[in-house]
């Protein structure tokens, strides 16, 4: 396409995202490669000045788990699941909050915009308590397990993200929340940011991840349009890995609570939360309820 074309593919759905709420989840191997979540930042900060209203929520287990190896101190997982005693709820929060986020904010200015990086337990963002046991599979045998400082959400009160928001700041969220007693939790950055987008009442959700988007169960085939039944139906399956049960549960719990539209992009790829917005066709998977 001449460039002339790509701007004018791109007019109307600027024109509709104007003044709209959009929270986008970085993950994969953005967390790890510079270059790659330098590229995510600067489409974020595009997304920002042609007048969309950006919250940027980021995990960072592969980050943890090499300072945790750093440190000496060897990561416990369960099932697939990882245990959170103190100390590694103490390297997390080292990681995530000191680290990953403000990192994100400097590549925030050096595009030219402003950032406020906070944890889900800044102004009470995120309300969760302790995750119950989980049952998992060991050896062939189903166990209950205590995940340790690992927490479901219970609350989510969008006001200093609004405040941000209003005053023309791009708010960085850690996924550390905080419980009834002040205590600290980790909590799934897939799931805060479904939750974050049903509080804020967003109108998309953008999930930006290793792969292409939701594939058939040969792997062959992206789908980039699902309803949210087309969604359960290959959730159930099998036709989607472990590893992308979790987003793919967000994505659909954003799109039944008022969330407009969720996508699942690979973010490795430069520019894709451009095309996927901005472009017919898209690069990724969007679902909606119909």
């Amino acid at each position: 396409m001449k460039r002339e074309d790509v701007l004018m593919e791109a007019l109307p759905y600027i024109q509709q995202f104007h003044g709209k709420t959009i929270v986008i989840k970085l993950g994969g191997h953005a967390m790890v490669d510079p270059v790659v979540l330098e590229n995510a930042i600067r489409d974020a900060v595009l997304l920002h000045y042609v007048g969309i209203r950006v919250v940027l929520v980021h995990g960072g287990g592969p980050e943890i788990s090499e300072k945790m190896k750093q440190l000496g101190k060897e990561s416990v997982f369960v099932g697939g699941l990882r245990v959170t005693d103190q100390e590694t709820l103490e390297i997390a929060q080292m990681v995530l909050v000191g680290k990953i986020n403000k990192g994100i904010i400097s590549l925030i200015s050096k595009c030219g915009a402003k950032g406020v990086g906070i944890s889900g337990s800044d102004g009470n963002l995120i309300i969760a308590k302790k995750m119950d046991l989980q049952k998992v599979e060991v050896g062939g045998i189903q166990k209950e397990v205590d995940l340790g400082h690992v927490g479901e959400i219970e609350w989510i009160d969008p006001t200093l993200l609004n405040t941000l928001l209003d005053k023309d700041y791009i708010p960085v969220v850690s996924p550390i929340a905080i419980d009834k007693h002040g205590g600290s939790l980790n909590i799934n950055a897939d799931t805060a940011a479904g939750d974050i987008a049903i509080a804020l009442h967003a109108y998309k959700l953008v999930n930006m991840t290793d792969v292409d988007g939701v594939m058939d169960k040969g792997r062959t085939k992206v789908f980039h349009k699902l309803t949210v039944r087309e969604a359960n139906e290959l959730r159930n399956s099998g036709a989607i890995g472990e590893g992308m049960i979790p987003k793919v549960m967000s994505v659909i719990k954003a799109v039944e609570n008022g969330v407009s539209y969720s996508h699942i992009i690979n973010g490795n790829t430069e520019h894709n939360l451009i095309l996927e917005l901005f472009t017919h066709d898209g690069v990724g998977t969007m679902i909606s309820l119909s």
